[in-house]
């Protein structure tokens, strides 16, 4: 009889657990040292457990546009609200349409709620617009009143690679000032094209337009009676005005300061702006914003500086208007091509909160906000409450089923499931603070479905051993034979409901997400846990005199699983007869 290779080991041989249970063990401590360390000791809760605050936008469409609140624009704003609430770090903020002209907006309570409630409904119109007249932000007086002039507006802060050293020459007040500003709309506008304009430009049919003289004085009158003291005057200075006419606006040159604007029609818009992201700018002392435009972008920008910078003050400058109020107005002394800064009043959180906006779009739509609702974490936490017990009903139940029918079984099945409801929490707290996860009732619900499919993977296991032994295996042997069919069944059945989370991940929105999410994770882990915890314990177990001899409260005793005889009986007969069995029966 031929001696067996060394070093070869039969199918089902011994495997070394104690490396599994170290690797698991060193996870383990890393992991939960990782979420002391981070001071992050429990899950974030979604607004459905910890409350929060929940916005209701109504969508407004320009006179004469009404057709713009459609389908298309609709989820455009949704995507862009999300974004835009996601850039700040609010984890888990729900945003949706509801109806046609509505979108719900659920942020939950904690970090930067108040930044994301300012932004949700924040259009965002960003234009670049050639300034044509400034003067400060009080009405005009009567001509009767006087020539006197009125105080210079404070000079802006530059653009990049521009200078805003001088103070911009100022219409004066009354006949004076009228007189500047028909001078100042019938100067040419600078184009990117080069050709001269005259602002303004009638809008509308032909033979509905305004003839110019009509549409300058109108225009006139707008600004010489703007009050940008007036916050209502403020806000509809700027609202109805398309980017090809000319327009009026205010902006803050220092708290409580204001100027008013006569601007150009726009010559680069937001949507020319690839990035932006509020930064100190250490030489200056103070924060700004840059912005990188697109190609496109570039080219706009570049033309419109380089005629710009070709003008005497104020007409050198260019206006940033936000949602019709200017932010920043800088002189142009030079050309300008790929980028350009945003500079003013602002403090960190604002010039932060302006890169976010700029850096994901303006909203297609203007929105009115129509309530603002809080909401408490009471009903949540007592659904909380409601779940928590049916789960532990359950997880009682599953106990109480691993004992009645596996006895000493179910003490690994125990085990087992702890390691994997101490993974599960602590991976929970860990990414809450790293990708913004949080936990929300449809997610407490995918952890309680967990249970089962763990649960389902021990029984599994348990029963491939018991199978081996009722082929007459002592139970070393059948532990190790009945892992690799087993490997395969808990492999095929993890697969199925992880692809299932996935999908579910996908195509759902909302709180659905957290659901299928928790029920990934779990999944995962189960397969962690089955591997490098469940298996090794059961292989050590297998050594002791409890389980390796079948204890009739072992769960393996082969009188009670009805085993047959023996097979080594069987080996011994045929090495005296009839020659050597097959190795793998052993």
């Amino acid at each position: 009889m031929a001696a067996p290779k060394k070093g070869r080991r039969p199918a089902g041989g011994q495997s070394r657990p104690g490396r599994a249970l170290a690797l698991i063990l060193i996870a383990m401590v890393a992991l939960t040292g990782g979420m002391f360390w981070s001071g992050h000791t429990t899950p974030r809760l979604g607004i459905d457990l910890a409350g929060g605050t929940s916005i209701t936008l109504k969508a407004k469409a320009e006179p004469g546009q009404e057709s713009a609140v459609n389908e298309t624009n609709m989820n455009t704003a949704v995507d862009i609200i999300e974004r835009r609430v996601n850039g700040l770090g609010v984890s888990e903020a729900e945003v949706q349409t509801q109806g046609r002209e509505n979108i719900i907006v659920n942020i939950p309570r904690g970090t930067n709620e108040k930044q994301a409630r300012e932004q949700v409904g924040t259009t965002a119109q960003l234009y670049f617009r050639p300034v044509l007249a400034v003067t400060n932000g009080g009405p005009a007086p009567a001509p009767s009143a006087g020539t006197s002039g009125s105080p210079s507006a404070t000079p802006k802060p530059s653009a990049s690679g521009s200078s805003a050293g001088e103070k911009p020459t100022t219409p004066t007040a009354g006949a004076t000032q009228g007189r500047a500003l028909t001078e100042a709309l019938k100067a040419p506008t600078p184009t990117p094209t080069g050709t001269a304009s005259t602002a303004p430009k009638p809008s509308g049919t032909p033979s509905a337009a305004p003839t110019p003289d009509a549409a300058t004085a109108a225009l006139e009158q707008k600004f010489t009676a703007l009050n940008c003291l007036d916050p209502k005057q403020r806000t509809a200075a700027g609202q109805g005005v398309k980017p090809t006419e000319p327009a009026v606006a205010c902006g803050e040159d220092a708290p409580g300061v204001w100027s008013k604007y006569l601007l150009g029609p726009a010559e680069v818009e937001g949507r020319d702006v690839d990035d932006a992201k509020g930064q100190f700018d250490q030489q200056r002392g103070m924060w700004i914003v840059t912005m990188d435009f697109t190609g496109a972008g570039s080219k706009k920008f570049q033309a419109i500086t380089g005629k710009l910078s070709s003008q005497a003050d104020p007409q050198n400058r260019f206006a940033i208007v936000l949602d019709g109020e200017v932010v920043s107005a800088p002189s142009v002394r030079q050309t300008l091509s790929a980028s350009a800064e945003i500079s003013g009043n602002f403090n960190q959180q604002s010039a932060q909160d302006l890169g976010n906006i700029l850096s994901y779009g303006a909203l297609p739509l203007s929105f009115e906000t129509q309530s603002v609702d809080t909401v408490t974490a009471a009903l949540g936490g007592d659904q909380l409450e409601a779940g928590l017990i049916a789960g532990a009903i359950g997880l009682g139940l599953v106990i109480i089923y691993l004992v009645a029918y596996y006895r000493g079984l179910s003490l690994i099945a125990i085990l087992s499931l702890g390691v994997s409801a101490l993974l599960t929490y602590v991976i929970m707290a860990l990414l809450g603070p790293a990708i913004g996860f949080a936990l929300n009732l449809p997610a407490v619900c995918g952890a309680i479905v967990a249970i089962g499919i763990t649960a389902d993977s021990f029984i599994v296991y348990f029963e491939r051993i018991r199978d081996e032994l009722r082929e007459g295996r002592t139970l070393r042997p059948a532990v190790e034979r009945a892992w690799p069919r087993a490997r395969r069944t808990i492999m095929v059945s993890d697969f199925v409901s992880f692809l299932a989370a996935a999908v579910l991940f996908i195509v759902t929105v909302g709180k659905v997400q957290g659901f299928a999410f928790t029920l990934g994770l779990t999944t995962l882990l189960d397969v962690v846990v089955v591997f490098l915890f469940t298996k090794p314990v059961m292989t050590l177990l297998a050594r002791t005199k409890f389980f390796g001899d079948g204890h009739p409260w072992s769960g393996l005793d082969p009188k009670r699983l009805g085993a047959k005889p023996p097979l080594r009986r069987s080996r011994r007969a045929t090495a005296s007869g009839a020659g050597p069995a097959d190795p793998k029966e052993a």
